[in-house]
């Protein structure tokens, strides 16, 4: 959060103190990144293979379902995301300890987290139909991974982008709250929440329409969006 101290002159000074989100925890960073991870969900599931990449849940099921038939190369198959979401998370926090040289300008770790994301997805757009699926479903893990780890707060509460379990859950709650207690702060977390699920919804739709009429190289939609993504966190940054 950042502070932000005003004076008001009313026969008498008075300072108030007003606490404002960084950025990279506002709603409006919250909808792009949102609308990303609904858009590779559909993507992934359309264009490659029938998955879902971004939650690992279902990945983890199926190395014990593969493992329990004796199907030992599928079920390495299935654990392969789950690896590359491992490595994703240890980058992005290896990322967040880095301390950048004392230069000119500085550069966040946010930052550096979306311009990997955009040049793997760039990337991916180049890769046809003929290639093996686990060679896109492994760096979508790791660009999955990368997001959740370093987006984790949305004004005041936790939340992820590519995924919407736990959003719904918390919107539930929090409507709840604001429902019987008449809690003003609850209400407006759920309208957060609720902001967070309609782009991830908006992102799937998106993404279920590009990658049926444009196909493969339609994953260049969610890296347009990071590119977005990234010029809004630089120009609040500056």
């Amino acid at each position: 959060m950042i502070t932000k101290n005003t004076t008001t002159n009313n026969n008498t000074n008075t300072n108030e103190t007003k606490m404002y989100p960084k950025i990279s925890q506002s709603v409006k960073l919250g909808f792009l990144l949102a609308i990303v991870g609904g858009f590779l969900d559909s993507y992934t599931f359309i264009c490659r293979g029938g998955v879902f990449a971004n939650a690992q849940t279902g990945n983890i099921v199926l190395v014990g379902i593969e493992f329990t038939k004796g199907h030992f190369m599928q079920a390495l198959m299935a654990f392969f995301p789950i690896l590359a979401f491992i490595v994703g998370t240890l980058v992005a926090e290896r990322i967040k300890d880095f301390s950048p040289p004392s230069i000119a300008f500085t550069i966040n770790s946010e930052s550096i987290i979306l311009a990997l994301e955009i040049v793997v997805l760039f990337i991916i757009g180049f890769i046809p139909n003929s290639i093996p699926d686990i060679f896109i479903t492994v760096p979508i893990s790791f660009v999955s991974a990368v997001q959740i780890s370093s987006f984790r707060t949305l004004v005041d509460s936790p939340y992820c982008t590519t995924m919407c379990t736990g959003n719904l859950r918390s919107a539930c709650h929090s409507a709840y709250i604001a429902f019987t207690r008449k809690d003003e702060k609850a209400a407006a977390s759920t309208m957060r929440y609720s902001i967070i699920i309609l782009s991830f919804l908006l992102g799937s739709c998106i993404g279920g329409i590009t990658s049926i009429w444009v196909g493969v190289k339609s994953i260049w939609f969610a890296s347009v969006i990071l590119v977005f993504s990234l010029i809004l966190l630089r120009i609040y940054d500056s």
